[in-house]
């Protein structure tokens, strides 16, 4: 397996305050580990425009399967959250780090 450092990108177009964005991290705090910090990448970057990127670490066969993972974990803390897919449309994934035992 290898390890994946994923940006997911979206808009948050219903708004966001300081207590979902609070949320937002606490919820996939789990999944921003040695990796990402290490690379100097905050798990959550949100812009005044209501644009975000979210950095996460996934373990994966392959790239695709941690991009698909990736968007999963956003879009169900998003949902958890109460904000639907129109709410909070993704954008595409993109792999921003790799780390691997090979």
């Amino acid at each position: 397996m290898t390890t994946f450092v994923i940006t997911v990108p979206g808009t948050i177009v219903a708004g966001v305050t300081d207590t979902s964005r609070a949320t937002l991290e606490g919820k996939l705090a789990e999944q921003h580990t040695d990796l990402s910090e290490s690379e100097g990448l905050d798990l959550l970057t949100v812009n005044d425009d209501g644009t975000f990127s979210i950095r996460l670490e996934v373990e994966a066969a392959d790239q695709y399967q941690a991009e698909l993972n990736a968007v999963r974990l956003v879009s169900t803390a998003l949902q958890e959250m109460g904000f639907s897919e129109e709410d909070a449309p993704l954008g595409a994934p993109a792999v921003t780090g790799i780390d691997s035992d090979l």
